[in-house]
């Protein structure tokens, strides 16, 4: 099975539609509800306050656009409470505790939020037949990490280490069983996207190598670089925030596209963290530089990619931007930022060029 992989399509599908993104306060879900904001779509966001400070939300979130609430995932009456609002038709689950080191403090927060919070939303999804068409979003560290040289496939096993990781794995498999014991006669379509790391401008979390980046390289300082020889499958946010919405589009049109899929740049783009420093520092200027200096935290994983032949496969998918692109990119909206220029200009600058809409 194979669709044209138009990315102007899948953003003038989302005109009109209903859409509930959970988590929209947050890097990824500030993304998401701009391009959907800019489709014409009518979106409906709920999440705790903004996580970081500064909040990417706070800056460019597209309030007054679209309706935001703020609540707790793991609260199910309050949750029920904005389906039975929005009735939407296609539920996009970013909801989440996303920081592995932030794990290790708290697993039960994280478990709570992770676990419960996917438990919640799929339980409003059964009740509210308005939903034909829901996405869980998770995690390229929800397989068990082998440390192998190839990309993990999804039928790999799922079982990440670390807190964070594990209960993106039971959020899966929540996902599993409510799609088999509750949407197997085809009433709401359920998929997974599994995402590789992203990069991007406006994502000020602790412990990611690009804020961290980001933050030295504003105060002049020498980038502190934790675990260099580590590889992961760097992306653009575009990337994945694509692909979730392509997803989602094609499963609401045809529910034989449901399904669990990988999202991850090419094999050449999955790089050492100490070699996306280098791009960073030659991107950023400056005479910017960084050292290796492991703080002794807890264990992270030393390599990791996605085998993404099934969403190419299926979908005709490609990455838009090399790793290089991706951080030339992120760049331009921090160098924005730091000069106090209009960030949302930039995002929205940028999501045209993603969705080919510069030509109109």
């Amino acid at each position: 099975m194979n669709t044209n992989f138009d990315l102007k399509e899948v953003f003038g599908f989302y005109r009109g539609k209903k859409v509930l993104v959970t988590g929209h306060t947050g890097f990824k879900g500030t993304w998401l509800c701009r391009i959907l904001v800019n489709a014409g779509a009518e979106v409906t966001g709920y999440s705790l306050t903004p996580p970081t400070d500064p909040a990417l939300f706070t800056m460019a979130g597209p309030e007054g656009r679209m309706n935001s609430v703020i609540g707790d995932i793991r609260d199910l009456p309050a949750l029920k409470r904005v389906f039975s609002e929005s009735c939407p038709e296609i539920v996009l689950h970013l909801a989440a505790q996303p920081i592995v080191r932030d794990s290790y403090k708290n697993p039960v927060y994280t478990y709570e939020t992770n676990v419960m919070g996917t438990v919640n939303v799929l339980e409003c999804v059964r009740q509210f037949p308005c939903v034909r068409s829901f996405l869980n979003v998770t995690t390229d560290k929800v397989y068990e990490n082998m440390e192998w040289e190839y990309g993990y496939r999804e039928n790999d096993r799922l079982d990440g280490y670390d807190p964070y990781s594990n209960s993106k794995s039971c959020s899966e498999l929540v996902t599993h069983s409510f799609k088999k014991s509750f949407f197997a006669d085809g009433r709401c379509a359920v998929s997974t996207c599994r995402a590789g790391n992203v990069i991007g401008g406006g994502d000020f979390a602790n412990d990611r190598i690009v804020p961290d980046c980001v933050r030295a390289a504003m105060k002049k300082e020498a980038i502190i670089v934790r675990n260099p020889h580590s590889t992961r499958p760097y992306q653009h946010v575009l990337e994945p925030l694509a692909a979730y919405l392509m997803v989602a589009k094609a499963q609401y049109e045809n529910g034989d596209f449901a399904g669990y899929y990988n999202v991850g740049p090419d094999d050449k783009d999955c790089v050492t963290t100490g070699s996306l420093v280098d791009m960073f520092c030659e991107a950023w200027g400056d005479g910017l530089s960084w050292v290796n200096q492991s703080d002794g935290g807890p264990h992270e994983a030393n390599f990791l990619k996605l085998d993404c032949s099934k969403i190419r496969s299926t979908f005709g998918w490609r990455p838009r931007y090399c790793v290089r692109e991706a951080i030339g990119l992120t760049v331009q909206w921090f160098r924005t930022y730091e000069a106090g220029g209009d960030v949302a200009e930039i995002m929205d600058r940028q999501i045209s060029e993603m969705f080919n809409l510069e030509e109109e």
